[in-house]
């Protein structure tokens, strides 16, 4: 089966057409659950609850090659994850901090780490740091989209990133240091 005809097959409720479009796309869709809401079971309930609106509303679908699920589905489970957040509160905007620490970091500091580490640090972020940063660096939205998703203001979703950027250089640099103990 490809995905044009797995499509047509969702579009007339076909379980087994569901099943393989759930299996090719689901571990992608859990990673990006998860990357929001840091917690194993949400996440899949998140993945799942995403995977029923897609299939619910796949009539409206329209198949543009095999690119044109992803993001579709994408989109679906990031604004599932941000409901989500919003409904649990949360989603805080953590107010300026004052970060005395100098933040000088280098490439060469950042090509010895591993990603699994890099992926650690994000996800330790505070909820509003790490969603401004999952949606501007990971996702690609602008800060306008992320305004209006979020419902901030453009400057409140600058200010989000600045200092989740500062925060993991912070977090960069006490992992270097510590790694030369």
């Amino acid at each position: 089966m490809n995905l044009l005809e797995a499509i047509q097959a969702c579009k007339k409720k076909n379980l087994i057409a569901q099943k393989y479009l759930f299996d090719r796309y689901a571990r992608q869709m859990y990673g990006l659950c998860y990357r929001y809401v840091k917690n194993h079971e949400d996440a899949e309930e998140l993945m799942l609850n995403g995977f029923y609106k897609f299939y619910k509303n796949i009539k409206r679908f329209h198949y543009k090659g095999e690119n044109s699920i992803f993001p579709w589905l994408k989109k679906i489970m990031i604004n599932e994850c941000l409901m989500f957040l919003r409904k649990k509160k949360k989603f805080k905007i953590i107010a300026l901090e004052e970060e005395r620490e100098k933040t000088h970091t280098n490439d060469d500091i950042l090509t010895k780490m591993a990603a699994e580490d890099i992926y650690r640090m994000i996800s330790e972020l505070p909820i509003g740091y790490r969603t401004v940063f999952n949606l501007y660096v990971i996702e690609g939205y602008s800060h306008k989209e992320i305004a209006e998703l979020l419902k901030i203001s453009e400057g409140t979703s600058k200010s989000q990133l600045s200092k989740a950027r500062r925060r993991l250089k912070l977090m960069i640099i006490k992992n270097k240091s510590f790694n030369k103990l």
